[in-house]
């Protein structure tokens, strides 16, 4: 079995193990729901699903094609040592644990641009400041706009920020 099919099955069982067995568990699900509202387990069970049809369609093409399925391409890096992208990571969990730390104080509009701009920066990119800046900012700001206007979802509100709406 090629590394294409072994990835496909396991995508298969994480996300049927988190459809199946944790969502029900873990996501409380009320007995009534006001108006158009989604019910809590709505999202979770949607990127579960899509998952799982994600890990078939690699399992299928694993079958169909297994001499493709086998090569893959080397990603490309900034060539720092191992030390240094070791302490990226380290940096990165840090910084997410400070993420979920700071955001009941700064909200998640401020919180996810100063993640998204230090994780860009914790990547060693520098070549492209202007998509980097555009995503960092952009990006969370769509995110925020989408979730709450069109599907009516709020994300947390900081103590600080609370008063200018974000």
């Amino acid at each position: 079995m090629n590394k294409a099919l072994w990835r496909g099955v396991f995508t298969v069982a994480f996300f049927a193990v988190v459809t199946f067995i944790l969502i029900p568990i873990y996501v409380p699900r009320p007995s009534f729901i006001p108006g158009f509202a989604p019910p809590p387990d709505m999202w979770p069970f949607t990127v579960s699903i899509i998952g799982i049809v994600l890990g078939c369609v690699a399992v299928i093409g694993a079958f169909l094609d297994p001499k493709r399925a086998v090569v893959e391409t080397a990603l490309e890096h900034d060539g720092a040592p191992i030390k240094i992208k070791l302490q990226r990571f380290l940096g990165l969990i840090t910084l997410f644990g400070l993420f979920l730390l700071l955001v009941p104080f700064i909200g998640f509009l401020i919180g996810s641009i100063l993640l998204i701009g230090t994780t860009i920066l914790l990547t060693g990119e520098r070549s492209y400041r202007i998509w980097a800046a555009a995503i960092t900012v952009v990006g969370p700001i769509l995110l925020l706009y989408i979730f709450n206007m069109a599907l009516g979802t709020q994300f947390p509100k900081g103590l600080l920020t609370k008063p200018f709406g974000f």
